[in-house]
């Protein structure tokens, strides 16, 4: 029965679907970080702790995006299963529950930025030099997370729905109004005084205003409607805004604690020298353009796979599932070798040199090959949770990262006072154990957990005919 499963696969739909989906998410997120690597660029003059406190305030972003991260997964889970069983209502009360989420935490991450911006970079570094410049920077680019945070917004709900070249296309705008005002911000053309790391905070600020404004209009022209059925956005019933809450609260403690636990190993990798936080920040932007790169499909597996579940079409779901996950991790590694072939030219724009050069590459090399087995952990968990499976990537994920990688990062880094590559290799050694687990899981099929009326009808069915794959397992 298996090979004539796998004989049957549709794989030129299958791929492209996956293509459809994939590419214009990957070029979007490729845009955005692109944005950040010309930032680091056009900030490199002002010296490498310019570069520095640049990633450091770019970890506080990371820090509100993990806390923020949950409500995005929730939502598109329903999305994607209400998109599929066509359901417009679940679909305007999913977004407007998303959405008022979302904005809640960065409203407070903007008031954090703009109201005590030496206390968040004090949590990040003891080098007073890099700490004064971030301070500057944070200030300002404070006032970009509610924008940035409801562009996200609506892109997860035009992704979900397949509108995916709207905010494609909104990205590109973007990223052109940032590079700009950057070299008229930063450098003080066209008649501007010259702001150094300011005006690279302030052309951030107004980039995101730009995509924003960018996502309504195109949608509107192209009369997509989910976006203006506003009062339909908060119609809740006690019901509906109970099983949302249910499905994102797994996830939304998985990503607040992961940043938690991401901001400990920051802290840690921010008391080592200055040129190994200078490296360090270089290869954080580096990592989100391979990490951005494949988000596109990692958003396309969560469309494919959860449209299918919501359909009711679920052993069509369980096997994209399984093909998806190395694919995606196979098209990763491929874009991380690239990336690491070009180290010499990149790492040099971006302002390294030195032993700042030498450990931006050492972080790169060492990212790369642990990159394969995470982000095939990280699709296995963006497709549980999109069929409804928020809970056992979240606990294996939680479990891990406290048990194993913060112990260790912290004994290597305090106690012991390993070399920093020993403590950047310590981030990642739960990978290796997580992956196996996550793929036992995969092949049980349990993961599949409609929250549809034809997904749920579908269930006893798919569970029989999975019941002695998973009774073995």
């Amino acid at each position: 029965m298996l090979k004539t499963r796998r004989s049957a696969f549709p794989w030129r739909d299958f791929l492209r679907s996956l293509a459809a989906v994939g590419i214009p998410v990957a070029v979007q997120n490729l845009l955005t970080t692109t944005a950040s690597m010309v930032d680091t660029m056009m900030v490199a003059p002002l010296g490498e702790n310019a570069v520095g406190a640049l990633g450091l305030c770019a970890q506080f972003s990371s820090l509100m995006f993990s806390c923020y991260w949950g409500f995005v997964g929730g939502g598109m889970l329903f999305f994607a299963q209400y998109w599929g069983a066509r359901e417009d209502d679940g679909i305007d009360r999913s977004y407007g529950l998303t959405w008022v989420c979302m904005m809640t935490v960065a409203l407070l991450f903007c008031l954090l930025a703009s109201a005590a911006p030496g206390v968040v970079m004090g949590l990040y570094t003891d080098k007073a030099a890099i700490r004064a410049i971030g301070v500057q920077y944070l200030r300002i680019v404070g006032f970009a997370y509610p924008l940035q945070v409801c562009s996200m917004a609506m892109s997860a709900l035009l992704r979900a729905t397949e509108r995916v070249r709207i905010p494609m296309i909104a990205s590109v705008a973007s990223v052109a109004v940032n590079i700009f005002l950057n070299w008229v911000f930063i450098y003080g053309k066209l008649g501007v005084p010259a702001m150094g790391i300011r005006g690279a905070a302030l052309a951030t600020t107004a980039a995101a205003a730009v995509n924003v404004a960018s996502i309504y209009l195109m949608a509107k022209l192209r009369g997509y409607p989910y976006l203006f059925h506003f009062r339909a956005h908060f119609r809740w019933t006690r019901g509906h805004v109970r099983n949302f809450l249910q499905k994102c609260f797994p996830i939304i403690l998985n990503e607040l604690f992961l940043g938690v636990g991401n901001m400990i190993i920051n802290v840690t990798l921010g008391r080592q020298p200055e040129a190994v936080i200078n490296g360090l920040a270089v290869f954080r932007t580096l990592e989100g353009l391979i990490v951005g790169f494949f988000a596109g499909f990692s958003s396309a597996a969560s469309v494919l796979v959860g449209a299918c579940v919501g359909a009711g079409e679920l052993e069509t779901a369980y096997q994209r599932a399984k093909r998806l996950v190395y694919l995606c991790s196979g098209i990763l590694f491929a874009v991380g070798l690239a990336v690491l072939g070009l180290r010499r030219p990149i790492l040099t724009a971006m302002g390294l040199s030195g032993p700042s050069f030498e450990a931006g590459t050492r972080f790169l090399v060492i990212y790369v090959f642990v990159a394969l087995i995470r982000m095939g952990n990280w699709i296995m968990n963006d497709t549980y949770r999109a069929s409804g499976d928020a809970v056992t990537g979240t606990v294996l994920e939680l479990i891990a990262m406290y048990a194993m990688v913060v112990p260790a990062v912290l004994l290597t880094g305090f106690v012991f006072r390993l070399p920093y590559w020993a403590i950047f290799l310590c981030c990642y050694c739960d990978e290796p154990v997580r992956y196996v687990l996550m793929q036992l899981h995969l092949y049980s099929g349990r993961w599949i957990r409609p929250v549809t009326t034809l997904g749920v009808n579908a269930l006893p069915a798919f569970r029989s005919a999975h019941a002695p794959k998973a009774s073995k397992k």
